[in-house]
C-alpha cells in the first residue's frame, strides 16, 4: 500500500510575534486535515533574517527540490493560502 502525504507549510517568523500566531491560526483547517505545519524562527539565522525581518510572517509550502518557492506575505487570507496550495500542488 503506498501512502502519500500531504506537503506542509513554512511558517516563516519570530518569537512574540502576535502577527504571525494570527497567521498560524488561520492554517488550522488544512492543519485539521493532516498538513503540517513547521515554523522557521528567523532570528537564529542572519540570512533569513535579513531577507524576512520586515516582513513576517511569510508563509510558504514546503516542496523537496523545488528552488522557486511561492510565498505569501502578511497580511493573507484563508483564500490567499487555498490559492497558494492550488499553485504549488498543481504546477509539475
Amino acid at each position: 500500500m503506498v501512502t502519500t502525504s500531504k506537503p506542509g507549510f513554512l511558517l516563516y517568523s519570530t518569537s512574540a510575534c502576535h502577527l504571525c500566531e494570527q497567521a498560524a491560526a488561520l492554517l488550522q483547517p488544512w492543519l485539521a486535515q493532516g498538513w503540517s505545519l513547521h515554523e522557521v524562527d528567523i532570528s537564529e539565522d542572519d540570512a533569513l533574517f535579513e531577507r524576512y525581518g520586515l516582513i513576517i510572517p511569510v508563509l510558504a509550502i514546503e516542496q523537496a527540490g523545488k528552488e522557486d518557492q511561492r510565498e505569501l506575505n502578511w497580511p493573507f487570507t484563508g483564500g490567499d493560502i487555498a490559492a497558494l496550495i492550488e499553485a504549488a500542488t498543481c504546477r509539475p
